[in-house]
Formats: structure tokens, C-alpha cells, sequence
């Protein structure tokens, strides 16, 4: 289920609103000076008894528990917002004041509270969390959004988001954040701790290799365990570590079982290896069979439904397997009474160890109005975009501006006015004042300044439709009642246009049906014509027999073309054929039955106009954007529709050309030699013009370091066959084993275009003095980072590890990071903790982790390219 002064890291914890206990005290039991009045105060009901452990109160109230009782924790009554849009919440179990258990209820999402609530903070997205690479700012995160959680009546909060980014083209890359497990692990334990310290439970998603949306409901990821192990789980596994209270398995097959029903990952990895005794949750929808997940280490279906002997429509979608048919099971002994207890002493140990019973929410339809997004959430939300902001060239020290001499600024882009500020599907969250734009921001900071804007391009929404006047007397359509326009056809008709919404009328009844349209479109008047397409289906539109657009369905949404045309009439073809594959509903929601085809005639005029306004100017800035979201994935790294071809065109009429990225993932740059500057901004949340303008004119030194490479083309990076992404239909190979990111591109020798930890700053930092020491646990290893520029700034130094041949790993891995911040001519002496757990490596099934005998290379730097310092241990 699916963000002023130059910072320093001080002021950070003045920006959270509430005081809050630490997370380590939520749940452990209060010392009293008098346990025998206390139990007897509780004695008719121990499992009220906060003195007792949280495993030893769900116990007892297990015991005291009907089976109706029983069955009615383990599953929601239905998704509430298809009966009502501002409920505010995705799932709900009832309390039960018999026994006086509360009631539970569960929202989305990673960037803030979601499900359609307001008043509520739209944060700078986890990608700038992760840039950070700041443990402490990530549990401020943490706690602010927890606090906005409980202030909304929510008790368990759908977050965070911690699959590996194995692909940078993942829809749900605004979530997550990286693609390395350490990283990962490091920030996600931070913001876990943040979040239940306001006795709200973390819910860590999506157990397990849950790392693309095409076919995300039926895919057979086909890992290696040793990839599993040292990719896929460790953040997992920290997470239970640190005592997270829900997991949340995924969509996607495991090894050939779906993960909401697979032994091997929940009780063989969560509860026996790891001794997870929390919750596991299901996705909204990812069940398939009742007896089997029971029994398999499921214990609450979302979102369930109160009355699963007439379901409607939306409850159809999702089903319902832990009502009346987990009920029956139980009856007939398909699945035993121990194993529902176990199933409701799981969800109940988590209530009672986050502090669920002992410090109850407002109910969420009482406290729907009320604004949570605080001043300091939204000045907090401002710093984490601000120092996640990686600047990624700076050439002839273009950057940063300075207000008073800068004279004019051409602000140019569709997001300069429409910034992407949150992630889409169950993680999008309505801000609780109006955006701030790029525009607006860079307008208000420079107030001397001459500041002219251009639009560029329409951006990455759909087009106009082609009207039917250009089609002259309309389009031939010829329809086959099969997928790929075999067999003899089955009707045909003409079409005024391409836009229409379901299926055409003429095939209302056919399943499958493929289409053919034929005939001309005419061209106004000569230059370059984008198209952009939406269909409900495979789609590709050709002119002069040229291919100009396709439509992947499960990929972006809307998919763009640009082609030059001379005035007048030319060729046009359109096939279309259906989305065919096995998975459920809920696979595909970003596809929708129909077809669009929209153009921009003569597109090349806003891009002569966006070159003429920078040639005047003396700064040119572009705000390119790229959207992202939860049910599709980018089919490419490129930026979308013309914003390539915008940005050459602005460099090439100013030299002093900056680019302000405003994407979730890495994308490329061929126009990148030309341009004077490079940030990324990420979805830099509500506040995002006033963190963009702070570290494009120096108010805030950026130290942003990228947590995923970025690679130079679409060629670079693994996966580049099909049956590795994103499949032949029924399995993906993650044929790559452990190579996932910058272990792939060291371990093959491909040069990207800015490596894992990579981001520059407007002052210089220098590493020196490495040096190693045994620990009780470990080892200590030190240096010295010095800041040898002008200006006050945050360096982030980085230990990597080499390890001996014989433990098969890549050339070097992530196993340490610290941030300091650092006056014009300051030194600090970094310490950073590598416990000899860190140098295991997973050998097999029978050896397990082990720690290879040999030499293992340590290397000290500011990213997985720029490592000056070396060391070595022998074990």
C-alpha cells in the first residue's frame, strides 16, 4: 500500500512541536512502589495491568476471549473511504469494550498522514529523508509525523516504506529510502523510534522483495538467498531489532508462494529467526487463501470487511478471508484454536507494547477538523528539503546567487509554477496550506531582483485532445476478438477522434478484442508536434508510418512523443491491444479502460520563448520535474515529455543555466556539460519553494549526499534483460544477486553519471588521519574531516569495508556514516562504530553468517567514488 540562517544541526530539535518520552520506554512496565495494589486493583482484568509485560497482558486477555472475539482482531470491517472520502483513515478494528480492547486504526502514509485527511503536514518525501543521511533528523521526522498521526485519532501508522530501490525507476521511489540495506536500516530505525514515541505503531512495508509495480500483485520474485539476506532483509530485520510493532508482508509472490502466505519469510525469517512478536499485516487486498495464511504467519487481514456474506463491490476487490471463513476454518480444525491465538496475541502484543491501551487517541471522526500541521512540523519539513538537497554541479561557482547582484533570473518550467510535492497512490497527502512553488520562492528571496518566468512546456500531464478537425473525415476502425489483430475482423466503424473513455461501443461485449485505426492527420503548420497518449490497453500511434508514442500499461501514465511535421496531411496509425495478465485489480488502478491522444502543435514556440526569456536574463533557472508514483513504474530514466529538449535549449542561450531537479529518482542529463548547475530537490513537500530558494541563493550550505546512483543511460545498471525486469509475466529474476546500485557499477567497472553518496557543497572538506582501534565489539575507526573553504558547512564521511574474495561480496559495501557540521577552517574527529557483525557475510544455509578469515579493506570518503582513505584489518 499501499520541509534560515546557514544550518547547523542544533537548532533541529527546537523545530518539534510536542515533548514526547523516548522510544526505548514505551511499553516497559512503570516501576511502583506498591505491585500488590496494583494487581489487585487490575485483578479481574490483568491485561489492563501496565506493571506486566506486553506479551504476558495479551496472553491473559487471549484467554479471556470468544471465538467470535478472536476472529474479529485479526481482520478490518472494510475500506472505509469508498463509503466516505474524508474519513481520514485506510482500515479500522472495532474496540471491544467488553474487554476493553481500543479500537485500531490504521492510516497511510510515508510522506504524512494520507487517506484524504487535512490540517495535516504534506512532508518534504522520504527520498530527501534519506539525502540527509542523518539519523537524527530522520527521528524529529519521526516524531512530528507521529505526532500528526495521533493527533488525527490514528493509532497505527502505515509507515515507513524501507524495500530497496533495485531499480531507480520504481514508482514507489518517493517512499523508500535507498538502494543500499545499510542506509536504509540506519534512517528507517530513526524515524520507527520517532514514530512510537508517540504510541503510535510503525508499520515497516512491504515484507518482502516488493520492488516494482508492473505486475506487483502476481510476480514470482525468483532472489538468491544470499541476496535476501544482504539485501533485501537487513532492514527488516533492524527494524524488528529496534522493536517495531507491525510488518506489513506484500503483493508479490516469494519463491513461488505469495508473501502474505509464505512460511519460509514469516515464520521462518520474522518470528523463528528473527523472534518477531509483533503484528504482521496484510497489504490492502494480498490475500488468496484463508487456511493458508493462517497457517503460513498472517495474523490481520487488511481491509477486511465486517459483512463478507454480501461484499460490495469494493470489498470484491480487495476480498475478505479472515471473517466467516477463518471462523470456519477454525471450526473444522483446518487451522487450530493455538494458531489464532497466536494470530491475536501477535496483534495484541503490539497494542499493548506501543502503549495503544494505556495512553488512547481521540476518535478520529472527533478530531477530523482539527489542524496537526504545526509551524514548526512545517519548518521541519523546510529543513529535511533543504538538507536533502543534493547539489550536484556547480560549476565556476555559479551557485550560490547572490539577491543583490544577480540583477535577473529567467525562472523557467512547468514545475516552476506546478512543483511535484508528494508521491502518489496510498502515499499521497493534501497539504494544509497552499504550495509554495519554486517560483514563488525564488520571487520572495530575491526581492531586488528582475525575476521574468516561461513556461516551456505543458509539463507532464495529458495533452488536449487531437480534435476531430485534424482527423479530416475521421478515422477508419477496424476491430479483431483477438489480442493481437489476428483472425478475421469483427466490426468496423469511423471514429470522429481518439478520445474516448471504456471500450468502444462496437466491441462492448468482446473479450479480448484488439483495434486498428487508420487514416490522416493534418499538421497546422510546420515544426515540432508532441503527442501524449493514455489508454486503457498497449497502445503505439504512428505517423508516416514512424513510431512516435506507446502506451505501456503500469507504466507512466500519461507517455509522451515528439515529432517534426511539415505543414499539412500525413499518415497516422494507431494499434491497441489489451492488458492482459493474471493479476488482480488492484495490480493496475493507474490504468483505466479508454483512449487519449492529446498534442501540442508547433511545441517548439514555448521553447523559443523559454530560450529568448534566459538570453535576456542573467541566471536562467529550470525546474524539470518527473513523476512517481505507487502503481507504475517510469519505463525510462529519461526526464519526461520535452523537458530534455527545454533545458538544451535554455544552455544554449545562457551559459549560466541551473537546474533544479524535482524528481524522486535518478534521471539522466544529456544536456549536463551545458548547464552551470545541477540540484535535486526530490518532492521537496509543501514548503518546497522556500527550501529551493534557500539553497540555490546560500541561506542553507547544501549537503545532501544521493542514496541511489545515478546512472549515466538506460543502458547502465542490472536488470537490463526482461526476464530480470520486470519479468516474463509470471517470474522476475533478480539474476543480479547482491549487485543491486553502486555494488553493481564497481563490481562491473561502469562509470555512472553521479555515484551512490555523492553531493557537493558550497565549501570544501578534506579527510585525513584514519585510523582503527578493537572495541569490546568491534572495531573504532576515526578520522579527521576538516572544512578547508570560506563558509560553514556539513560533511557526511562515509566507511566502506572491502572483504577477503572467499565471502563472495562486492568490491566494497556501506557500513558506517556520520555527519558533522563544521565552521570556515574547523576540524572534528568522526568516530564511527564497525562491530564485527558488520564483516559477516552470508555463506549458505547450512554455514549461515560468517565472518571470512583475511584482509578486510576499510575506506573512508564522501562517496562510494571518492574514498582517499584506506586501512586494512586481518581476521
Amino acid at each position: 500500500m499501499k520541509r534560515r540562517s546557514l544550518w547547523v544541526a542544533a537548532p533541529i530539535a527546537a523545530l518539534v512541536a510536542v515533548t514526547l518520552p523516548s522510544a526505548s520506554a514505551i511499553g516497559s512496565p512503570a516501576k511502583s512502589p506498591n505491585s500488590t495494589r496494583s494487581s489487585a486493583l487490575y485483578a479481574g482484568r490483568p491485561w489492563l495491568d501496565p506493571h506486566r509485560s506486553a506479551s504476558a497482558r495479551a496472553a491473559a486477555l487471549v484467554a479471556k476471549m470468544t471465538l467470535d472475539e478472536k476472529i474479529a482482531e485479526v481482520h478490518g470491517v472494510g475500506y472505509p473511504l469508498f463509503a466516505d472520502p474524508t474519513t481520514g483513515y485506510a482500515g479500522k478494528i472495532p474496540a471491544n469494550t467488553r474487554l476493553g480492547i481500543p479500537a485500531v486504526y490504521l492510516a497511510d502514509s510515508p510522506l504524512g498522514v494520507g487517506n484524504n485527511s487535512t490540517g495535516v503536514t504534506q512532508w518534504a518525501d522520504t527520498a530527501a529523508l534519506a539525502s540527509t543521511w542523518d539519523t537524527q533528523i530522520a527521528k524529529k521526522y519521526g516524531q512530528a509525523y507521529g505526532a500528526e498521526q495521533a493527533g488525527k485519532g490514528h493509532n497505527v501508522a502505515l509507515a515507513p516504506t524501507i524495500n530497496i530501490l533495485r531499480l531507480p525507476t520504481w514508482g514507489r521511489s518517493p517512499e523508500t529510502f535507498s538502494e543500499d540495506p545499510y542506509l536504509t536500516a540506519q534512517q528507517a530505525v530513526s524515524e520507527i523510534k520517532g514514530i512510537q514515541s508517540n504510541h503510535v505503531i510503525a508499520t515497516a512495508k512491504h515484507f518482502l522483495a516488493n520492488n516494482q509495480e508492473v505486475q506487483r500483485s502476481s510476480i514470482n520474485v525468483i532472489a538468491s538467498q544470499k541476496a535476501r539476506e544482504e539485501i533485501y532483509e537487513p532492514a527488516f530485520k533492524a527494524a524488528v531489532q529496534a522493536g517495531v510493532g507491525a510488518i506489513m508482508c506484500s503483493y508479490n509472490q516469494i519463491g513461488g508462494s505469495y508473501a502474505c502466505e509464505n512460511a519460509d519469510t514469516l515464520i521462518g525469517t520474522l518470528r523463528d529467526a528473527w523472534k518477531f512478536d509483533g503484528m504482521v499485516m496484510s497489504d490492502w487486498g494480498a490475500l488468496h487463501n484463508t487456511v493458508k495464511a493462517a497457517k503460513s504467519g498472517l495474523d490481520l487481514e487488511m481491509p477486511g470487511a465486517a459483512d463478507d456474506s454480501n461484499l460490495g463491490p469494493i470489498d470484491q476487490l480487495f476480498g475478505s478471508y479472515f471473517n466467516t471463513k477463518l471462523k470456519a476454518a477454525v471450526q473444522a480444525g483446518d487451522v487450530t484454536v493455538a494458531e489464532l491465538n497466536g494470530m491475536v496475541e501477535h496483534v495484541l502484543t503490539a497494542m499493548f507494547r506501543v502503549g495503544l491501551f494505556d495512553h488512547p487517541l481521540a476518535d478520529p471522526a472527533t478530531v477530523k477538523g482539527l489542524d496537526v500541521s504545526t509551524a514548526a512540523h512545517q519548518a521541519l519539513s523546510t529543513s529535511i528539503a533543504e538538507q536533502g538537497t543534493v547539489l550536484l554541479k556547480n560549476a565556476r561557482s555559479v551557485l550560490p546567487l547572490n539577491s543583490g547582484r544577480v540583477g535577473s533570473i529567467a525562472v523557467i518550467g512547468d514545475a516552476a509554477r506546478n512543483p511535484l510535492t508528494a508521491g502518489g497512490g496510498s502515499a499521497a497527502v493534501t497539504a494544509s496550506s497552499p504550495v509554495v512553488s519554486p517560483l514563488e520562492g525564488i520571487t520572495a528571496r530575491a526581492p531586488g531582483a528582475s525575476v521574468s518566468y516561461a513556461q516551456g512546456t505543458l509539463g507532464t500531464n495529458p495533452l488536449p485532445a487531437v480534435p476531430a478537425t485534424a482527423f479530416g473525415s475521421g478515422l477508419k476502425a477496424t476491430y479483431y476478438a483477438s489480442v493481437d489483430l489476428s483472425g478475421a475482423p469483427v466490426a468496423s466503424e469511423t471514429v470522429p477522434d481518439l478520445d474516448y473513455q471504456g471500450n468502444p461501443a462496437a466491441v462492448s461485449t468482446t473479450s479480448p478484442w484488439s483495434a486498428r485505426y487508420k487514416g490522416t492527420i493534418t499538421a497546422p503548420a510546420s515544426g515540432t508536434y508532441r503527442f501524449s497518449l493514455q489508454a486503457g490497453a498497449y497502445a503505439t500511434v504512428y505517423i508516416d508510418n514512424k513510431k512516435v508514442v506507446s502506451f505501456l500499461p503500469t507504466f507512466e501514465p500519461t507517455q509522451n512523443g515528439l515529432v517534426q511535421l511539415t505543414a499539412g496531411a500525413h499518415s497516422i496509425r494507431v494499434i491497441v491491444t489489451p492488458y492482459v495478465h493474471k493479476a488482480v485489480t488492484v495490480d493496475a488502478f493507474a490504468v483505466t479502460a479508454g483512449l487519449h491522444l492529446g498534442w501540442q502543435p508547433q511545441e517548439n514556440l514555448l521553447v523559443a520563448q523559454a530560450a529568448a526569456a534566459a538570453r535576456t536574463a542573467n541566471v536562467a533557472i529550470v525546474v524539470a520535474s518527473a513523476p512517481a508514483s505507487e502503481g507504475w513504474d517510469r519505463s525510462t530514466l529519461a526526464l519526461p515529455a520535452d523537458q530534455d529538449e527545454l533545458i538544451s535549449a535554455v544552455a544554449a542561450a545562457n551559459p549560466r543555466t541551473i537546474v533544479v531537479l524535482n524528481t524522486a529518482s535518478a534521471v539522466t542529463m544529456p544536456w549536463l556539460s551545458k548547464v552551470a548547475g545541477v540540484t535535486e530537490v526530490w518532492f521537496p513537500g509543501q514548503t518546497a519553494g522556500t527550501a529551493i530558494a534557500s539553497v540555490l541563493f546560500g541561506d542553507v550550505n547544501p549537503s545532501g549526499k544521493l542514496p541511489v546512483t545515478f546512472p549515466a543511460s538506460d543502458q547502465q545498471g542490472p536488470a537490463r534483460s526482461k526476464i530480470d525486469y520486470p519479468g516474463d509475466g509470471t517470474d522476475v529474476y533478480y539474476s543480479e544477486g547482491t549487485l543491486v546500485g553502486y555494488r553493481w557499477f564497481d563490481s562491473t567497472g561502469q562509470k555512472p553519471l553521479f555515484p551512490f553518496g555523492f553531493g557537493l557543497s558550497y565549501t570544501t572538506f578534506d579527510f585525513s588521519a584514519l585510523k582503527v582501534r578493537r572495541s569490546h565489539d568491534g572495531y573504532e575507526v576515526s578520522a579527521r574531516v576538516a572544512n578547508t573553504g570560506t563558509v560553514a558547512g556539513s560533511e557526511v564521511a562515509q566507511l566502506y569495508v572491502g572483504s577477503p574474495s572467499s565471502a563472495n561480496e562486492p568490491p566494497h559495501q556501506l557500513k558506517g556514516y556520520t555527519k558533522v557540521a563544521l565552521r570556515p577552517g574547523q576540524s572534528s574527529v568522526v568516530r564511527l562504530s564497525l562491530p564485527r557483525s558488520a564483516l559477516a557475510a552470508w555463506m549458505n544455509s547450512d554455514a549461515g553468517w560468517v565472518v571470512a578469515k583475511g584482509k578486510y579493506t576499510l575506506y573512508l570518503g564522501d562517496s562510494s567514488r571518492n574514498l582517499p582513505l584506506q586501512t586494512s584489518i586481518r581476521v
